[in-house]
């Protein structure tokens, strides 16, 4: 294929953006991972002439799009390139979404079923809540607000009781409120771990509003943000262990699941299952005490009679 100057409407800042993300993922891979001989190289990763061959296009290509120039870019090409990059799932659907290009191996998507999925947290018996496209908490169950120092009981006041009050969003609870860096455990870690896995779920819609007042607000506000949002790191929301050091429950230990409806839609329902094995701080002293309470209330069994009871032989 070769290279084809078009005119796009897409803006200028969203096509540098799907530049610099090609070449970053281009430069992270390694010669012999996509089977070319190592040698020696004066930057990092593959060449765009390695690029191109293996995404069946012209090295003008490549160049044109790693500099933000509006190309034309269909969707069998973009397929071809994300194979080419070894790309993850999350980073694919990324590719695509920066391009404005469905990806022909994803399914359709529907209408989805916001009312139930608001509903179901409701009905769970472990920390649950759900997220928007902002990452906003649209809802959420009582066992995420105290978890979480009830941040999520703030997402609409009591009837006939004042205006509504702010509506908590995961990464501002994250990286402006102070007690989060204490109560996550491996803040460090989980906070990079989220900002990737938010690039992921914004796409190309990070310069709209209201993704671009949100990010800009964080960028400003938290040095920690802007550090790994330039990171251009991107991840699927993936489960996994998530560990807690809670002011009045302790440690505590779950297991993350983020489902999204079937239906589609911007809407993903996180739970925190308890893990397996690893009861901790409250429900663990809780179990103990109640292990105590019946061992006192337990009768005594004798299995013999006792040593001052035997006679001894002559």
């Amino acid at each position: 294929m070769t290279a084809v100057a078009t005119r796009s409407s897409e803006p200028l800042s969203e096509r540098r953006r799907l530049g610099e993300f090609i070449r970053l993922r281009r430069e992270r891979l390694s010669a012999q991972s996509a089977g070319f001989a190592a040698g020696r190289r004066r930057t990092p990763g593959l060449r765009r002439e390695e690029v191109a061959a293996l995404a069946s296009v012209s090295a003008t290509w490549i160049t044109w799009i790693e500099q933000g120039r509006a190309v034309s870019a269909s969707a069998p090409v973009l397929a071809r390139l994300a194979d080419a990059l070894q790309l993850s799932a999350a980073e694919r659907a990324y590719l695509f979404d920066l391009a404005g290009r469905r990806d022909p191996a994803s399914p359709p998507a529907g209408p989805h079923a916001a009312d139930a999925l608001l509903g179901s947290v409701h009905v769970m018996q472990c920390p649950a809540y759900v997220l928007d496209r902002q990452w906003n908490i649209v809802s959420a169950n009582a066992r995420a607000a105290e978890l979480f120092l009830h941040w999520a009981e703030r997402t609409a006041p009591a009837r006939g009781k004042g205006p509504a009050m702010p509506q908590p969003n995961l990464l501002k609870f994250l990286f402006l409120h102070t007690p989060a860096r204490k109560l996550v455990d491996d803040w460090e870690g989980r906070a990079r771990r989220l900002v990737a896995e938010f690039r992921a779920d914004c796409g190309r819609l990070a310069d709209e509003e209201p993704l671009r007042g949100l990010i800009g607000e964080l960028t400003a506000a938290s040095p920690d943000f802007a550090r790994f949002w330039a990171g251009q790191e991107v991840l699927g929301r993936e489960g996994g262990e998530r560990r807690f050091h809670h002011p009045r429950l302790g440690v505590v230990a779950y297991e993350q699941m983020t489902l999204r409806p079937a239906t589609g839609g911007d809407l993903k329902l996180v739970l925190l299952m308890p893990a397996a094995g690893r009861l901790a701080g409250r429900e663990r002293k809780r179990r103990r005490n109640e292990m105590g309470r019946v061992n006192k209330k337990a009768p005594r069994k004798r299995w013999g009679p006792s040593i001052q009871g035997r006679r001894r032989r002559p």
